[in-house]
């Protein structure tokens, strides 16, 4: 048993002198070794055998280490990055579930409790602002063809969510009321619309389409002057 290990070893140490290395060489040292041999090598292959034969042995004497739990330094530097990877890994999925169950939902005011919002009129800055993207709208309503009717209602819709955000209710509040609000003109559009077009004993200067939006438009901006 002691000669048979004395000649593994004579047999490790002659494939690591046939690669150029020191014995007790890591894994990634000898294949490197013996791709740079085997790149010098161009004509004789015999040699190129040998080195590959030595690459082998030493490949072999790595899974036997192994087996016996004879672990290189090289495997424990792996198991130790390991180990760091898997409680960084750890800590990462602590931090998430931590804040996805610190995250507050609602606004800093606490206005998605409430089921419907405050109703005041803004005043200096705020009020001029509003009232002139308003009139703003309604001329390029009517100056505008029925195409862009659904463009210039969607851009007030818009206007009238981020309107909400910024008075401090909740993103969702503040979506669900943009949507009522654009209903509730489209619906009375419509009536006010229909009825016209029913009533009028001559065609009207304005189409259907556009007093419809007209009438959208006029109630989405009272949301933005109304809703707080």
């Amino acid at each position: 048993m002691a000669e048979k290990d004395l000649n593994s070893n004579q047999s490790s140490e002659d494939a690591y002198q046939m690669l150029g290395l020191q014995p007790g060489a890591s894994f990634d040292e000898v294949q490197k070794a013996r791709d740079a041999r085997l790149s010098e090598i161009v004509d004789d292959p015999i040699l190129k055998a040998k080195i590959e034969s030595s690459y082998d042995a030493l490949l072999m004497d790595s899974l036997k280490a192994r087996q016996l739990g004879k672990v290189s330094n090289a495997a424990v530097d792996a198991s130790i990055k390991e180990k760091s990877s898997n409680q960084i890994g750890t800590v990462v999925r602590k931090s998430l579930l931590t804040r996805i169950g610190k995250f507050d939902f609602s606004d800093n005011k606490g206005s998605d409790k409430r089921l419907l919002p405050n109703l005041f009129i803004p005043e200096g800055q705020g009020l001029t602002i509003r009232l002139a993207l308003g009139f703003l709208a309604l001329v390029l309503l009517l100056i505008s063809p029925d195409e862009s009717i659904q463009i210039i209602l969607s851009l007030s819709t818009i206007g009238l969510f981020i309107s909400q955000v910024k008075r401090g209710i909740g993103i969702f509040q503040s979506l669900g009321w943009s949507v009522v609000f654009l209903s509730i003109g489209l619906i009375l559009g419509g009536l006010v619309a229909g009825g016209i077009d029913s009533m009028a004993n001559h065609p009207s200067s304005f189409s259907p389409d556009k007093i419809e939006g007209f009438i959208s438009l006029i109630i989405i901006w009272m949301g933005t002057l109304l809703l707080a």
